[in-house]
């Protein structure tokens, strides 16, 4: 079972690191984005109330985004494992996933944070060449990703949950240590369930 928060600031690989990792892990990369987008799509009732607020230019309400993330949990795919990308974004988030995982009756292992000094995640966003991308903007984003997360740095931290990786390093360097962590917490995991089958917890 492989079950993995992503957390990191925007141009820190997330995406990158995530899909090799849901390859070699063969469990589903979940991100709001492409979950807000699919359903949407699909024209589901949790779809077309997004649709509105985000026609709109407006933010998807957090109960909204609960809903559409426990849809997908739900699904066949997501029954060994997934990793969650861009979500939770902030404490109160963080608090209605615990719930929900509560709910259905799973555990997240483990919550990998890459980490990328600024002035690095600046010159990489520029070299995208977006027409969006420009410094201030940029170091705005960076600034209210910043004031967002940190709180869940040390909520995470504090559940003894959180692995904090460089990701300022070769793409394949990140990717190996990334592995490393999901195996190591995998096995952690196993080695509790069976130790709890044992005592009868």
């Amino acid at each position: 079972m492989t079950r993995v928060i992503f957390l990191g600031p925007p141009g820190a690989g997330k995406g990158t690191q995530a899909q090799i990792l849901c390859a070699s892990a063969e469990v589903p990369h979940i991100s709001t984005g492409d979950i807000l987008r699919a359903a949407v799509k699909a024209k589901t009732e949790l779809g077309q109330k997004a649709e509105g607020y985000m026609s709109a230019g407006e933010l998807v309400p957090d109960d909204l985004i609960l809903g559409l993330i426990r849809e997908r949990l739900s699904e066949a795919d997501a029954a060994n494992g997934w990793l969650l990308d861009g979500f939770p974004r902030n404490v109160e988030q963080a608090n209605f996933l615990n719930e929900l995982l509560e709910e259905i009756g799973q555990t997240c292992e483990v919550v990998v944070n890459l980490e990328v000094p600024d002035d690095e995640l600046v010159t990489r966003m520029l070299a995208r060449g977006r027409k969006d991308d420009q410094e201030d903007v940029i170091r705005n984003r960076l600034e209210v990703y910043r004031e967002q997360t940190e709180p869940l740095i040390d909520l995470y931290n504090g559940r003894k949950q959180l692995v904090s990786v460089d990701g300022n390093q070769e793409m394949a360097a990140v990717s190996a240590e990334l592995k490393k962590i999901v195996r190591g917490a995998k096995a952690e995991a196993q080695t509790g369930a069976q130790t709890g089958a044992q005592t009868g917890a």
